[in-house]
């Protein structure tokens, strides 16, 4: 067997003469499977293009079966290519889409039918199950939806912050995700650690929509460095979405464990030690409610957090599955605003503070980071789009922060491996979508 790459197996052993053709009532179908239909141009999956086999067969119209999984930029790039297929091989192409979560995985939906001229003229429900008769006969004559070739094989994805119309998307699949994790699991109830921040206040939002309100415990777990603003704005939050809460002080544990642990630590500074400390208490009361009444605990850490390694091992990083674990922190700020469009759930004083993790006087996400609209667009032009520092830096970043940030993602790699199934919303997300050594050399 000659050499190949991770692709060539798959190529290796599929025949052309496998692609089938099905007659039924006097047409021709030709049926393929999802990325049969990809292998367009220079994206050749197989050694034979199995549209290029079936098309000499004379078929009446393709039907296209996928199980194509969601991120906010696979839209776009799929309706390129299934109207370069019916434009290409002149036949209509009905492309019908598995919908629904298979944990961190997002199925959305969104079948549709193009007509021989690469035009949409129905397109079906995203993030939800969707019925629909086609008149075989009309299909060809009806005028549909012009869709834009993306012809450019090494285009860059979309910018940061995400656009409107994704936003809503990403909101929907979000929803899906949590809520099949729970139905096809045989959870029903879910906590989480309500802060007073806005990463918690967006998961409750969504579980709330997701599971219902009933369904639902918040716990505040006020700090030695927790605001009074911050407290009041979780209960606004809770009683806005009629979610029962519970208020559980940390300050008599934390002071016992600086206590038991003061002649260890005698002659040394206050530092991260102590501000984790604080993470991995609220982390043991969420546990032990978890365990007691038979929630499953959501994390509530945004993606920005997770690639730099600004959460706590054991703290804030637990639970059983990370809703936004998947959303840059700009992305958060969008999908609140998308939230309080009609009408303020998520209180303004919680979206327009400073981000801080209130762990010691005066915090603030800032004095350890870049501000997020830098950030996330380095973190997106390295993670998804796969780009080196030294193009980072030519767009127009600081090589500093640059090396700075993607120091950070590196050396954060082995915290991210005991990360909870992360809900994918982007064509890169941590887990089994961006496996990294733990263990590795870097240059920069």
């Amino acid at each position: 067997m000659p050499n190949y790459d991770i692709f060539d197996e798959y190529r290796y052993f599929q025949p052309a003469n496998d692609f089938t053709i099905l007659d039924f009532n006097g047409h021709k179908i030709a049926v393929t499977i999802c990325e049969d239909i990809w292998n367009l141009d220079n994206k050749t999956l197989y050694m034979s293009s199995p549209m290029e086999f079936l098309s000499k067969q004379n078929p009446d119209f393709v039907i296209n079966i996928a199980a194509s999984p969601f991120n906010f930029d696979q839209q776009a790039e799929r309706k390129s290519i299934l109207a370069k297929n019916a434009i290409s091989y002149k036949l209509p192409v009905f492309y019908v889409n598995h919908v629904g979560a298979h944990t961190d995985l997002l199925f959305d939906g969104g079948s549709m039918i193009l007509n021989d001229r690469g035009e949409i003229t129905h397109e079906m429900k995203y993030f939800d199950e969707d019925f629909y008769i086609a008149d075989l006969a009309s299909v060809n004559k009806n005028k549909g939806a012009v869709v834009p070739f993306n012809g450019d094989e090494n285009k860059e994805l979309s910018s940061i912050p995400l656009s409107d119309e994704k936003i809503k998307l990403v909101y929907d699949g979000l929803l899906m995700g949590v809520k099949d994790y729970f139905k096809k699991s045989g959870f029903k109830k879910a906590i989480l650690g309500l802060s007073g921040g806005l990463d918690s206040a967006l998961v409750l939002v969504l579980a709330v929509k997701a599971l219902g309100s009933g369904n639902v415990k918040a716990l505040l777990m006020p700090g030695p460095f927790s605001s009074d603003h911050s407290i009041n704005d979780a209960v606004e939050l809770a009683e806005n979405l009629k979610v029962s809460y519970d208020i559980v002080s940390i300050n008599e544990h934390y002071e016992l464990y600086n206590k038991s642990l003061k002649k260890y630590f005698e002659n040394t500074r206050f530092d991260t030690t102590e501000e984790n400390l604080q993470a991995r208490i609220r982390a043991d009361i969420l546990m032990a409610y978890s365990n007691k009444f038979g929630y499953v605990l959501l994390n509530t850490s945004n993606k920005s957090e997770a690639a730099v390694g600004y959460s706590t091992m054991y703290g804030d990083m637990c639970g059983g599955l990370s809703v936004i674990g998947d959303v840059y922190k700009t992305d958060v700020f969008k999908l609140s605003h998308f939230i309080n469009k009609e009408k303020e759930i998520i209180p303004e004083n919680i979206i327009n503070k400073p981000p801080s993790a209130e762990l010691r006087p005066d915090q603030k996400d800032s004095d350890s980071l870049p501000e997020y609209g830098i950030l996330d667009n380095i973190l997106y032009y390295y993670i998804e789009c796969q780009l080196s520092s030294t193009d980072i830096v030519k767009k127009g970043f600081n090589a500093e922060t640059v090396n700075k940030v993607i120091s950070l993602v590196n050396n954060s790699e082995y915290k991210r491996f005991q990360f909870p199934p992360v809900l994918r919303i982007s064509p890169k997300s941590f887990g089994s979508g961006r496996r990294i050594p733990l263990v590795a050399k870097h240059d920069y």
